[in-house]
């Protein structure tokens, strides 16, 4: 039995039953035979149904965004914001796909030669709890458009938004073996993955989440795309709009109340304006409202479980036992943490090393532009850097020395439609969303005719 509690009043709000195997490997018999017609629709229905998706999604968007919210924690005005992002997702691949798809035509010694994008099958998508709609349509959008069908392994604990995710593809009229959600438990992703008619896979998750899926689909010899983990930098030079940067810094930080893979986890700001820049970037977060994640004016709720907040305390007191010094915050309240900033920080604390998701942030100083990239290399995780300078010379100089999947310039890291996202190193591979995340899933395949 899964269940849903709401975090903020510990209230038990939804039970659901979890399939039995055989209830599971019909389920996906009956996302194979919706896959072999919908395969052969064309883009133009897609597109129709896609379209009405998105018109499904602002038409119930308090209900999708409160359920969000009652679940996982998020605050209502981010979760609604949440469910349009998913409208606009829906909206880009209804106008963007068949162009994204056409053939590619490659002049060779043949007559005629080109690649043809075909879907493959059916995808299991293992989701998590933090965007629990966003995570999700950023991958159905993309591949229901391509010509797949997507079955839907998501967090425990997002049970209800699950099932709602599904309706709304019902709801905007696509058949109903596209996309199904599957109410089960990690336990029973390999017995999916084992399934010959299960043909890849995607994680959004934790590092161990998507080792343990790729090892899986590996020995099954089936492609995974993984976006896991990071501890994005925020790298604050001498010549930065201190006001602008703080404003971005505190949003990239703190938005959902820090629980996001490519939130700016590890500030790092030239010693130079250091004083300045901590002033101003404390006061910011010393405004921001804490309080009942469903009343509008609330900014910063609660962890989407206690547990969450107990691995953040205590990332946060061993890395005071090691020097850091707590200028805001630092309390844990149940599963509420303060917004926390700690000065003093250096490579070796949980909270620079180790991803820390929450709203507690370090602030460790550098001198020169070496210096910055280096500290910002020197983490496992590789999925987005945001600098934050005025100057095109340090830019262009600096692009190709930071090892991420992603750099935003004066910009907090986000995932937008038309842009792939992904990351290096042990924050994934592949790529999600634009023209190169729609080929993920793709049958890339070579044609080559003489006549």
């Amino acid at each position: 039995m899964k269940e849903s509690i709401n975090p903020y009043t510990g209230e038990h709000i939804y039970k659901f039953k979890e399939l039995t195997k055989r209830e599971l490997g019909d389920k996906i018999k009956f996302a194979d035979e919706c896959y072999l017609k919908w395969r052969q629709t064309s883009f133009e229905h897609r597109s129709d149904l896609m379209l009405k998706a998105a018109k499904e999604l602002r038409t119930n968007q308090k209900l999708y965004a409160e359920t969000i919210t009652q679940e996982m924690g998020k605050p209502i005005s981010q979760a609604m914001a949440e469910v349009e992002k998913c409208a606009w997702v829906c909206e880009y691949y209804a106008e963007n796909s068949k162009d994204q798809l056409q053939n590619e035509e490659i002049k060779t010694d043949a007559n005629e030669s080109y690649v043809s994008f075909e879907p493959i099958g059916v995808i299991l998508a293992v989701m998590p709890w933090n965007y629990p709609f966003w995570q999700v349509f950023r991958f159905a959008a993309p591949n229901l458009m391509a010509g797949n069908v997507g079955i839907l392994k998501h967090a425990s604990n997002v049970m209800k938004s699950a099932e709602l995710l599904e309706q709304v593809f019902i709801n905007a009229g696509f058949p109903k073996g596209c996309f199904q959600n599957l109410v089960i438990g990690s336990e029973k992703i390999e017995y999916v993955l084992q399934n010959p008619l299960v043909k890849a896979a995607t994680l959004t998750g934790s590092t161990p989440a998507g080792a343990s899926v790729a090892s899986i689909a590996g020995k099954e010899i089936k492609k995974t795309v993984l976006e896991l983990g990071g501890s994005n930098a925020l790298v604050v030079f001498d010549d930065a709009n201190i006001d602008s940067c703080v404003d971005t810094c505190v949003q990239a930080r703190f938005q959902n109340t820090g629980q996001s893979c490519i939130a700016g986890k590890r500030l790092l700001v030239h010693e130079k304006i250091a004083n300045e820049f901590i002033e101003k970037f404390t006061l910011k977060v010393q405004e921001l409202k804490s309080g009942d994640p469903m009343n509008e004016d609330s900014y910063i709720g609660v962890l989407a479980r206690e547990d969450l907040a107990e691995d953040l305390e205590k990332q946060v007191n061993e890395s005071v036992k090691m020097g850091a010094e707590i200028i805001l915050g630092g309390k844990r309240n149940g599963n509420y943490f303060e917004p926390t900033i700690l000065t003093g920080v250096t490579s070796d604390m949980p909270v620079f090393k180790e991803e820390t998701f929450g709203p507690a942030i370090g602030i460790t100083t550098f001198k020169t532009d070496d210096e910055a990239v280096r500290l910002s290399n020197s983490s496992e995780f590789g999925l987005g850097v945001s600098i934050f300078t005025q100057r095109m010379d340090r830019v262009n100089k600096l692009v190709n020395e930071f090892d991420e999947g992603a750099l935003f310039v004066n910009e907090l890291v986000k995932s937008d439609p038309r842009l792939p996202f992904g990351g290096v190193k042990i924050s994934g591979y592949g790529r999600e969303l634009s023209a190169h995340g729609i080929k993920e899933f793709m049958n890339k395949k070579t044609v080559y005719i003489n006549i």
